[in-house]
């Protein structure tokens, strides 16, 4: 696995390639890191992929400055040039899929497709429920600490239980919950409470997309489903039968399926 600590405003972002192939950018998600991780191991048997550590994440040592999307997509860009990957297939989930997004309106030309699983609802006509249970937990946060707030929302996202049904999908993960979960609380969040895109955004996007949902993920969800098609009526949709919002965790094979189909059908490499 490559390794590559690259240097943007604000500090240094650790990045990582493996793999060999088109490149690959999986963006990595709010809070857990290690969701999108069974995704990429997949992945990397037909494509080089490429993902990074977020601004107060993991090996990440960039921390100063205030936090948005945008400047998440800005880090992005920053490390597909670096490694020399652009233009590159840009993958997103949950918070993640915001970046992604706002990535190919701002650099239209640095993503061939993207793939987004479900966006987060901010925009849906319940996005005032899903903003005010954020700023409960920025509440919880500064109130109680940071594992009172990561209680909260791990049990609001997966039951009571959440810490063993963590650990069986992927070992060693609570611990990496707890480690980076004030950069959830006091990046994230805020970053996503400030997040706007619309039809000027979308306008802007020249890259396939496919939206891949869980048929199981609620109303938030499938109101955010909506959106998308409002925003991108040509994008192509693929549902995960009995999947959750955490589907990339529990659904790897579906959704690298979902991305290797799609990836092919928009293959406009010259014939050798």
């Amino acid at each position: 696995m490559g390794h590559s600590e690259v240097a943007v405003d604000g500090g240094v972002l650790s990045a990582r390639s493996d793999g060999s192939g088109e490149p690959v950018m999986v963006v990595q998600t709010a809070l857990s890191v290690d969701e999108l991780m069974p995704v990429m191991r997949l992945l990397r048997e037909r494509y080089r992929v490429i993902t990074f550590d977020r601004r107060g994440y993991g090996g990440s040592a960039a921390t100063r400055g205030p936090a948005s999307i945008d400047i998440d997509a800005t880090d992005c860009l920053a490390i597909l040039s670096e490694l020399d990957s652009v233009p590159a297939h840009v993958i997103g989930a949950s918070y993640s899929a915001a970046v992604a997004l706002t990535l190919a309106s701002a650099a239209p030309n640095a993503v061939r497709t993207l793939t987004v699983a479900e966006p987060p609802p901010r925009h849906v006509p319940d996005s005032a429920d899903f903003l005010a249970a954020n700023r409960h937990l920025l509440h919880t946060h500064e109130r109680e600490g940071g594992a009172a707030a990561l209680e909260e929302v791990m049990t609001m996202l997966s039951g009571r239980d959440w810490r063993s049904r963590q650990e069986a999908l992927v070992p060693g993960s609570v611990a990496r919950l707890e480690r980076d979960a004030d950069a959830f609380f006091l990046r994230d969040i805020p970053a996503l409470l400030g997040w706007q895109y619309g039809a000027d955004d979308a306008a802007r996007v020249s890259a396939p997309v496919l939206y891949v949902g869980g048929t199981d993920s609620g109303s938030w969800f499938q109101q955010t489903r909506t959106w998308m098609h409002a925003l991108f009526p040509g994008m192509s949709t693929v549902m995960i039968d009995g999947a959750g919002h955490d589907l990339a965790l529990t659904h790897p094979t579906e959704l690298a399926s979902a991305i290797t189909k799609f990836i092919a059908a928009h293959d406009d490499r010259p014939e050798a």
